[in-house]
Order: C-alpha cells, then sequence, then structure tokens
C-alpha cells in the first residue's frame, strides 16, 4: 500500500465546497455543517466603537475566529478605531448570532456583515437596462466607440458618424455585447465640451444604428440634456464618469429606467492627474460609490440596473490603478455589477514601456485579471481580441467550456 498523498484544496465559493463534499461521499447533514467551514472571511469595519471593538474580539475568538485591533483600544473607553474580523463563514455567521444582543452598535456590524455574506455568495445575476435584461452568467464586453476629435486612444477616427456607425456594427460581428458611444473625451488634460456640440456628435450614430445592430447602446456622458436625447433616440444605458453627479442626471435614472454605469473619478479630467493622492484607494473608491449608488436606490432606480466602475486611470497613479485590480473583490461585495476599462491605459504603457498602439497584450492580461478579481463588464477598444481573451478566462474561471 502507498503513503497517503497530501494536496492543497481551494474552495472558491459556499457552492464549490458543497461540490467538493457532495464528490468526496459525504452525508448531506455533514456536507450542510461542515461546508460554511470551509469559506474564510477577512472584513475591516471602520470607525468602530472602542467599546465594541473589544466586545468584538472577545465574541469572535469565543466563535474560534479572530478580530485584530489596534492595540491603542485596549485601555481606552471612548472614541472609534478600524478592526478587522476574520473567520470561517460558520465563525462570522456565530459572531453574528451572538452580536444581536450587544450594545454599541454592534447590531448594525451584524446586519451589514449578514448582507455580505450573503452578496460574497450571490450569483453574478442581470444588468437591467431600459427594455431589456444582460444575464451576467458570463463577462459581458462593451466596446468603445469615441466620437471625438481628442480622445486619448484613437482621436479623429470615428469622427463622421458613418464611420462610428460602420465601426459599431463591426464591433457587434466581433463579439461586443454592448456599445459605448462618446462625444466628449475624458482623458487626462481634456478641455470640457458644450451640450450642443457633443450632441452634434453622438445623436447622427444612434439614429444610424437604430435597426442596424440588436445589442444595447449606451451613452457615455454626464450631461442630462444629452443622455436624455441619447435614451429618446434608443440609448439604453447611461455611462456617467462622474457618478451621476447632477441632480436631474439622478431623475433621469428614475424616470427612464436606463442601465446606470457610475464611475469614480478624483477630480476632473483637466487636472485629475496632477498628484493624485488616497489614504486608502479602495476604501474611498467604495465609500463614495456606495454613496452615489444610494442616491440612485433612494430616487427608485431598480438596484439591478446600477453597475459601478472604479475608474481606471481616472485620477489615480499606476500604483495606484494596481491595488485596484488587486482589490476588486472589495468593490464587487458592495452588491452591485463592475464594469472594468484598462484598455490601452497609461498605467500599461508605464509598466511595459510601450505607446498607446502597443498594449494590446497588456489590456488582455489586464481584462483576464479584472475578471477572475469580480469584474463582470469590461469595456475596451479591441472587441475581437478581447472577446476572444474574455471567453477563454471565463472558461478557465468556471472549469468548464461553454461551447
Amino acid at each position: 500500500m502507498s503513503d497517503p498523498l497530501v494536496t492543497p484544496v481551494r474552495a472558491k465559493s459556499l457552492a464549490h465546497a458543497v461540490s467538493l463534499l457532495r464528490d468526496l461521499g459525504a452525508e448531506q447533514r455533514g456536507v450542510e455543517i461542515m461546508a460554511p467551514k470551509a469559506i474564510h472571511h477577512l472584513f475591516r469595519i471602520a470607525g468602530l466603537d472602542v467599546r465594541a471593538g473589544n466586545i468584538l474580539k472577545q465574541v469572535a475568538l469565543s466563535k474560534g475566529g479572530e478580530c485584530a485591533t489596534p492595540r491603542s483600544i485596549i485601555n481606552r473607553a471612548e472614541g472609534s478605531a478600524d478592526v478587522i474580523l476574520m473567520g470561517t463563514r460558520a465563525q462570522v455567521l456565530a459572531v453574528c448570532d451572538n452580536l444581536a444582543y450587544q450594545p454599541f452598535g454592534l447590531k448594525k456590524v451584524r446586519e451589514q456583515l449578514l448582507v455580505l455574506l450573503d452578496r460574497l455568495e450571490a450569483g453574478p445575476g442581470v444588468w437591467k437596462l431600459r427594455g431589456r435584461e444582460l444575464e451576467l452568467a458570463r463577462t459581458i464586453v462593451m466596446g468603445i466607440v469615441n466620437v471625438t476629435p481628442d480622445s486619448f486612444s484613437d482621436p479623429g477616427r470615428y469622427e463622421r458618424g458613418e464611420d462610428a456607425v460602420e465601426a459599431a456594427m463591426r464591433m457587434e460581428t466581433d463579439g461586443a455585447d454592448i456599445v459605448d458611444v462618446g462625444g466628449e473625451s475624458t482623458r487626462p488634460g481634456a478641455a470640457p465640451v458644450d451640450e450642443h456640440e457633443e450632441l452634434e456628435r453622438v445623436l447622427p450614430v444612434l439614429e444610424g444604428l437604430k435597426g442596424r445592430i440588436s445589442i444595447p447602446i449606451s451613452i457615455d456622458t454626464s450631461k442630462p440634456g444629452v443622455a436624455r436625447a441619447a435614451i429618446e433616440a434608443g440609448a439604453a444605458i447611461v455611462n456617467d464618469v462622474t457618478a451621476f453627479a447632477e441632480s436631474e442626471m439622478v431623475r433621469l435614472a428614475a424616470e427612464s429606467g436606463a442601465g446606470c454605469v457610475l464611475m469614480h473619478m478624483k477630480g476632473e479630467p483637466r487636472t485629475m492627474q496632477e498628484k493624485p493622492a488616497y489614504d486608502d484607494v479602495m476604501g474611498e473608491i467604495s465609500a463614495f460609490l456606495t454613496q452615489r449608488a444610494d442616491r440612485l436606490l433612494e430616487a427608485g432606480v431598480d438596484r439591478r440596473a446600477i453597475v459601478l466602475d472604479p475608474g481606471i486611470g481616472f485620477g489615480k497613479t499606476t500604483e495606484h490603478n494596481l491595488e485596484i485590480f488587486d482589490r476588486l473583490g472589495e468593490l464587487a461585495a458592495l452588491g452591485f455589477p463592475v464594469l472594468v476599462g484598462p484598455s490601452r491605459k497609461r498605467f500599461i504603457g508605464e509598466v511595459l514601456g510601450t505607446d498607446i498602439d502597443e498594449r494590446l497584450e497588456g489590456t488582455a492580461a489586464a481584462v483576464s485579471y479584472a475578471i477572475l478579481r469580480g469584474a463582470r463588464i469590461v469595456r475596451v477598444h479591441d472587441v475581437r481580441e478581447m472577446a476572444r481573451v474574455v471567453r477563454m478566462t471565463d472558461t478557465l474561471r468556471e472549469g468548464k467550456s461553454r461551447g
């Protein structure tokens, strides 16, 4: 008889843990008990009352988990601190049972933990657009059609309306699930464009696409007047780099039922790359986008219509962008689909030492990594190549081919 062989096994989700145990032949009741023990979580809890922090640590230890706290809170009776709760799903659930009876804001912590645990195990769901829904079981490819003379990647390429229409049609053939039409450049240093000029650029494209493509059209704008006209011309999504800062945009989203992309940007395009700084880049992005999403929800926008975009390259250094990719799962845990737009961005050029027209491979790597970190939609210029990257990455992630 040969020696036993020990190999590491990683459960990607609760469903995966259940599958592993069933394949092993474990009894059903045993599967129900053991599967939650196979999933480990870390939760940062910011601004917690120090008295609550001390209680939470003791509760976590009593349930077999852990709670990391600053050394300074041991002898403090007032103030707040950040802590990190650690444990398996089963341990965190046991902690939550206890917190139902604890003071100092711990009941609110319990509510948030339970919501996050549910979201972490939720399926991909759908993106609800104006007039249709997109299944998010596979990654969605959004093709970029810039109808501008000064975009960072393809200035003037689709400045003629008919060229842009043909490009959008070609993108559908190449595998795009959405085309995103924009009439104002948001590249670093870009000057703003007035509403009249932006409409003159995008409306001929939207009108020209009527009846010629079957995939949804997104309008890339931060102006309510442009968004409204675009929706009337057939757009099903509003992609706003200011995350619906204008109250009129919020009302339009609620009235129209359009899909909404909320993007984070520090500053404005003209100045956003002038020494951007963060204490906690993903923490700030998550807090900002949560606030903006809540504003839409309060206005009556369907939760399933909202998508979050961390804004790669918008008021971020290369180091910030790389950290965002690494921490995308934190954004996805907020319970909204995540869109990432790394296509041909400057951080790729800085890493690889390449010009804009030589960033295809770097974009492919960024797209694939974003998907594995939780992105459900990717916004790209090179649709044919990236659609293949997406399909292969989805297959690797799922461990099986979709055919």
